[in-house]
Protein backbone atom coordinates (compact mmCIF):
# COMPACT_ATOMS: atom_id res chain seq x y z
CA UNK A 1 0.00 0.00 0.00
CA UNK A 2 2.82 2.41 0.88
CA UNK A 3 4.47 1.63 -2.47
CA UNK A 4 1.23 2.43 -4.35
CA UNK A 5 0.80 5.75 -2.50
CA UNK A 6 4.47 6.60 -3.13
CA UNK A 7 4.05 5.90 -6.86
CA UNK A 8 0.92 8.05 -7.03
CA UNK A 9 2.75 10.92 -5.35
CA UNK A 10 5.59 10.71 -7.90
CA UNK A 11 3.06 10.48 -10.72
CA UNK A 12 1.08 13.57 -9.69
CA UNK A 13 4.06 15.68 -8.60
CA UNK A 14 6.17 14.80 -11.66
CA UNK A 15 3.32 15.37 -14.09
CA UNK A 16 2.42 18.73 -12.56
CA UNK A 17 6.05 19.89 -12.60
CA UNK A 18 6.45 18.88 -16.25
CA UNK A 19 3.36 20.79 -17.35
CA UNK A 20 4.50 23.91 -15.46
CA UNK A 21 7.78 24.01 -17.37
CA UNK A 22 6.67 22.95 -20.86
CA UNK A 23 3.72 25.31 -21.12
CA UNK A 24 5.35 28.30 -19.40
CA UNK A 25 8.53 28.28 -21.50
CA UNK A 26 7.07 26.97 -24.78
CA UNK A 27 7.98 30.06 -26.91
CA UNK A 28 11.68 29.51 -26.11
CA UNK A 29 11.40 25.94 -27.35
CA UNK A 30 9.80 27.10 -30.62
CA UNK A 31 12.59 29.64 -31.23
CA UNK A 32 15.23 26.97 -30.52
CA UNK A 33 13.63 24.50 -32.96
CA UNK A 34 13.46 27.07 -35.75
CA UNK A 35 17.07 28.15 -35.22
CA UNK A 36 18.17 24.51 -35.51
CA UNK A 37 16.02 23.62 -38.51
CA UNK A 38 17.66 23.04 -41.87
CA UNK A 39 15.66 25.78 -43.64
CA UNK A 40 16.73 28.42 -41.13
CA UNK A 41 14.92 30.51 -38.55
CA UNK A 42 12.83 32.82 -40.74
CA UNK A 43 11.83 30.22 -43.33
CA UNK A 44 10.72 27.95 -40.47
CA UNK A 45 8.37 30.67 -39.25
CA UNK A 46 10.50 33.23 -37.45
CA UNK A 47 8.55 34.77 -34.59
CA UNK A 48 5.18 33.93 -36.18
CA UNK A 49 2.96 31.29 -34.57
CA UNK A 50 5.21 31.04 -31.56
CA UNK A 51 2.77 28.62 -29.90
CA UNK A 52 2.57 26.27 -32.90
CA UNK A 53 2.69 22.70 -31.62
CA UNK A 54 1.63 23.55 -28.08
CA UNK A 55 -1.25 20.99 -28.08
CA UNK A 56 1.29 18.19 -28.56
CA UNK A 57 3.39 19.52 -25.66
CA UNK A 58 0.28 19.87 -23.49
CA UNK A 59 -0.83 16.29 -24.18
CA UNK A 60 2.58 14.72 -23.65
CA UNK A 61 3.93 16.88 -20.83
CA UNK A 62 2.14 15.31 -17.85
CA UNK A 63 2.59 11.60 -18.74
CA UNK A 64 6.18 12.20 -19.88
CA UNK A 65 7.31 13.85 -16.64
CA UNK A 66 5.21 11.45 -14.56
CA UNK A 67 6.79 8.42 -16.29
CA UNK A 68 10.25 9.77 -15.53
CA UNK A 69 9.68 10.39 -11.84
CA UNK A 70 7.76 7.15 -11.23
CA UNK A 71 10.60 5.19 -12.86
CA UNK A 72 13.25 7.26 -11.08
CA UNK A 73 11.75 6.92 -7.60
CA UNK A 74 10.89 3.21 -7.98
CA UNK A 75 14.33 2.34 -9.38
CA UNK A 76 16.04 4.37 -6.67
CA UNK A 77 14.09 2.49 -4.00
CA UNK A 78 14.80 -0.92 -5.52
CA UNK A 79 18.52 -0.26 -5.96
CA UNK A 80 18.76 1.29 -2.50
CA UNK A 81 17.25 -1.84 -0.98
CA UNK A 82 20.32 -3.87 -1.98
CA UNK A 83 23.38 -4.06 0.26
CA UNK A 84 25.92 -2.86 -2.29
CA UNK A 85 24.07 0.21 -3.59
CA UNK A 86 22.63 1.15 -0.20
CA UNK A 87 25.94 2.56 1.09
CA UNK A 88 25.96 6.40 1.29
CA UNK A 89 29.14 6.77 -0.79
CA UNK A 90 27.55 4.74 -3.61
CA UNK A 91 24.29 6.77 -3.57
CA UNK A 92 25.31 8.96 -6.58
CA UNK A 93 25.66 5.81 -8.71
CA UNK A 94 22.17 4.73 -7.66
CA UNK A 95 20.78 8.15 -8.61
CA UNK A 96 22.60 8.09 -11.96
CA UNK A 97 21.25 4.65 -12.85
CA UNK A 98 17.73 5.52 -11.72
CA UNK A 99 17.71 8.81 -13.64
CA UNK A 100 19.10 7.19 -16.80
CA UNK A 101 16.44 4.49 -16.74
CA UNK A 102 13.86 7.18 -16.06
CA UNK A 103 14.92 9.03 -19.22
CA UNK A 104 14.80 5.86 -21.33
CA UNK A 105 11.23 5.14 -20.19
CA UNK A 106 10.08 8.77 -20.40
CA UNK A 107 11.37 9.05 -23.98
CA UNK A 108 8.87 6.39 -25.04
CA UNK A 109 6.24 9.09 -24.42
CA UNK A 110 8.38 12.17 -25.05
CA UNK A 111 9.65 11.32 -28.54
CA UNK A 112 6.27 10.94 -30.36
CA UNK A 113 5.01 14.22 -28.88
CA UNK A 114 8.37 15.86 -29.65
CA UNK A 115 8.26 14.73 -33.30
CA UNK A 116 4.77 16.16 -33.85
CA UNK A 117 5.56 19.29 -31.84
CA UNK A 118 8.81 20.13 -33.67
CA UNK A 119 7.37 19.47 -37.11
CA UNK A 120 4.47 21.80 -36.31
CA UNK A 121 6.87 24.42 -34.92
CA UNK A 122 8.86 24.34 -38.17
CA UNK A 123 5.65 24.45 -40.28
CA UNK A 124 3.34 26.88 -38.42
CA UNK A 125 0.81 26.82 -41.29
CA UNK A 126 -0.06 23.23 -40.29
CA UNK A 127 -1.94 22.29 -37.14
CA UNK A 128 -0.78 19.68 -34.63
CA UNK A 129 -3.56 17.32 -35.73
CA UNK A 130 -2.68 17.70 -39.42
CA UNK A 131 0.99 17.03 -38.67
CA UNK A 132 0.13 13.91 -36.66
CA UNK A 133 -2.02 12.54 -39.48
CA UNK A 134 0.64 13.35 -42.09
CA UNK A 135 3.34 11.58 -40.07
CA UNK A 136 1.21 8.46 -39.56
CA UNK A 137 0.18 8.41 -43.23
CA UNK A 138 3.73 8.74 -44.59
CA UNK A 139 5.74 6.77 -42.03
CA UNK A 140 3.34 4.97 -39.72
CA UNK A 141 3.87 4.69 -35.98
CA UNK A 142 7.59 4.17 -36.57
CA UNK A 143 7.81 7.75 -37.82
CA UNK A 144 6.70 9.00 -34.42
CA UNK A 145 9.79 7.42 -32.89
CA UNK A 146 12.29 8.88 -35.30
CA UNK A 147 15.08 10.45 -33.27
CA UNK A 148 14.56 8.23 -30.20
CA UNK A 149 18.26 7.37 -29.89
CA UNK A 150 19.45 10.96 -30.27
CA UNK A 151 16.85 12.12 -27.72
CA UNK A 152 18.00 9.55 -25.15
CA UNK A 153 21.65 10.47 -25.79
CA UNK A 154 20.75 14.12 -25.29
CA UNK A 155 18.82 13.57 -22.06
CA UNK A 156 21.02 11.12 -20.15
CA UNK A 157 24.00 13.50 -19.64
CA UNK A 158 21.65 15.87 -17.78
CA UNK A 159 20.47 13.12 -15.51
CA UNK A 160 23.97 11.87 -14.76
CA UNK A 161 24.88 15.31 -13.42
CA UNK A 162 21.63 16.88 -12.22
CA UNK A 163 20.03 14.21 -10.09
CA UNK A 164 23.00 13.11 -7.96
CA UNK A 165 23.62 16.83 -7.25
CA UNK A 166 19.93 17.43 -6.54
CA UNK A 167 19.76 14.47 -4.13
CA UNK A 168 22.97 15.49 -2.39
CA UNK A 169 21.88 19.09 -1.85
CA UNK A 170 18.40 17.95 -0.84
CA UNK A 171 19.89 15.70 1.85
CA UNK A 172 21.73 18.74 3.25
CA UNK A 173 18.64 20.95 3.21
CA UNK A 174 17.95 22.67 6.51
CA UNK A 175 15.89 25.75 5.61
CA UNK A 176 13.86 27.33 2.81
CA UNK A 177 16.75 29.44 1.58
CA UNK A 178 18.80 26.25 1.17
CA UNK A 179 15.99 24.83 -0.96
CA UNK A 180 16.26 27.88 -3.22
CA UNK A 181 20.05 27.49 -3.33
CA UNK A 182 19.57 23.85 -4.26
CA UNK A 183 17.44 24.77 -7.28
CA UNK A 184 19.88 27.52 -8.31
CA UNK A 185 22.82 25.11 -8.21
CA UNK A 186 20.98 22.44 -10.18
CA UNK A 187 19.82 25.05 -12.70
CA UNK A 188 23.39 26.28 -13.18
CA UNK A 189 24.66 22.73 -13.76
CA UNK A 190 21.76 22.20 -16.16
CA UNK A 191 22.71 25.33 -18.11
CA UNK A 192 26.28 24.08 -18.55
CA UNK A 193 25.05 20.63 -19.61
CA UNK A 194 22.58 22.29 -22.00
CA UNK A 195 25.38 24.15 -23.79
CA UNK A 196 27.66 21.10 -24.00
CA UNK A 197 24.91 18.86 -25.41
CA UNK A 198 23.53 21.41 -27.89
CA UNK A 199 25.10 19.60 -30.90
CA UNK A 200 23.20 16.45 -29.92
CA UNK A 201 20.03 18.52 -29.70
CA UNK A 202 20.71 19.96 -33.16
CA UNK A 203 21.15 16.41 -34.51
CA UNK A 204 17.89 15.33 -32.86
CA UNK A 205 16.00 18.27 -34.37
CA UNK A 206 17.42 17.67 -37.85
CA UNK A 207 16.59 13.94 -37.68
CA UNK A 208 13.01 14.58 -36.55
CA UNK A 209 12.39 17.27 -39.17
CA UNK A 210 14.04 15.50 -42.11
CA UNK A 211 11.94 14.24 -45.01
CA UNK A 212 11.11 10.55 -44.91
CA UNK A 213 13.64 8.49 -46.88
CA UNK A 214 16.41 11.11 -46.72
CA UNK A 215 19.89 10.37 -45.39
CA UNK A 216 19.30 12.52 -42.32
CA UNK A 217 16.08 10.64 -41.51
CA UNK A 218 18.11 7.43 -41.06
CA UNK A 219 19.26 8.78 -37.70
CA UNK A 220 23.04 8.50 -38.14
CA UNK A 221 24.07 11.07 -35.53
CA UNK A 222 27.78 11.48 -36.50
CA UNK A 223 26.80 11.89 -40.16
CA UNK A 224 24.14 14.49 -39.32
CA UNK A 225 26.61 16.45 -37.18
CA UNK A 226 29.20 16.30 -39.97
CA UNK A 227 26.67 17.66 -42.50
CA UNK A 228 25.79 20.52 -40.12
CA UNK A 229 29.50 21.25 -39.64
CA UNK A 230 30.09 21.33 -43.41
CA UNK A 231 27.14 23.60 -44.17
CA UNK A 232 27.06 25.93 -41.16
CA UNK A 233 30.27 25.38 -39.21
CA UNK A 234 30.58 25.65 -35.43
CA UNK A 235 27.69 28.13 -35.21
CA UNK A 236 25.44 25.51 -36.79
CA UNK A 237 26.40 22.87 -34.23
CA UNK A 238 25.49 25.28 -31.42
CA UNK A 239 22.41 26.81 -33.07
CA UNK A 240 19.68 27.58 -30.57
CA UNK A 241 22.07 27.31 -27.62
CA UNK A 242 20.90 30.56 -25.97
CA UNK A 243 17.14 29.72 -25.86
CA UNK A 244 18.07 26.14 -24.96
CA UNK A 245 20.26 27.23 -22.03
CA UNK A 246 17.54 29.62 -20.86
CA UNK A 247 14.87 26.94 -21.15
CA UNK A 248 16.92 24.33 -19.28
CA UNK A 249 18.20 26.60 -16.50
CA UNK A 250 14.89 28.37 -15.80
CA UNK A 251 12.96 25.17 -16.50
CA UNK A 252 15.16 23.18 -14.12
CA UNK A 253 14.52 25.70 -11.38
CA UNK A 254 10.76 25.50 -11.92
CA UNK A 255 10.68 21.74 -12.58
CA UNK A 256 12.51 20.46 -9.51
CA UNK A 257 11.05 23.18 -7.28
CA UNK A 258 7.50 22.41 -8.42
CA UNK A 259 8.08 18.66 -8.07
CA UNK A 260 9.23 18.97 -4.44
CA UNK A 261 6.50 21.47 -3.55
CA UNK A 262 3.66 19.39 -5.03
CA UNK A 263 5.09 16.18 -3.55
CA UNK A 264 5.36 17.68 -0.07
CA UNK A 265 1.88 19.19 -0.21
CA UNK A 266 0.49 15.78 -1.20
CA UNK A 267 2.40 14.13 1.63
Amino acid sequence: YVSVVFTRLSLQAGGSAGMCVDLTLFPLDTIKTRLQSQQGFYKAGGFRGIYAGVPSAAVGSFPNAAAFFVTYECTKSLLGAGEVLAAPHVAPVTHMLAASLGEIVACLIRVPTEVVKQRTQASPSSTTYQMLLATLREEGVRGLYRGYRSTVLREIPFSLVQFPLWEYLKSRERACYVCTLLNVCVSFVGAVAAFVTTPLDVAKTRIMLAKAGSTTANGNIPLVLYDVWKSRGLSGLFAGSIPRITFISVGGFIFLGAYEKVRRSLL
